[in-house]
């Protein structure tokens, strides 16, 4: 074990010892886990640093929106709900890459598109 690792591990202890990690808030309840899946792996620690600060990019903002759109469309039944839904995400996805200085790939930022044409052709075709 490095020397450091090797002082904080007794740091640690000692304090568990004393008694100095009892009641702490949240003690005993599920952590709260944020959902970082739209965030590029090597931003998450930055965004966080962000958030803890009090501050949150509208990047974050976005991408948060587009995950609630993506799960809500994925529940839709209706076709009309299901466009809009539909509508409302290449929408975000067209903002977040805006503020991303990147390209529109259509064919990747639309993913649900087709799904949704298709369904909406076949049940219409009955």
């Amino acid at each position: 074990m490095l020397p450091l690792a090797s002082i904080a591990e007794r740091k640690i202890k000692e304090a568990l010892e004393r008694g100095e990690f009892k009641d702490l808030p949240g003690q005993g309840r599920p952590l709260e886990l944020e959902d970082m899946r739209g965030v590029p792996e090597d931003l998450q620690m930055a965004y966080k640093v962000l958030k803890n600060a009090g501050y949150a990019p509208e990047e974050v903002a976005l991408q948060k929106e587009i995950t609630r759109t993506e799960d809500l469309l994925a529940g839709m039944t209706e076709e009309q709900d299901r466009l809009k839904a539909l509508k409302r995400l290449n929408l975000l996805v067209s903002k977040l890459n805006m503020k991303r200085n990147r390209p529109l790939n259509i064919e990747v930022e639309q993913k649900y598109y087709h799904q949704v044409m298709d369904r909406i052709t076949r049940r219409s075709d009955k």
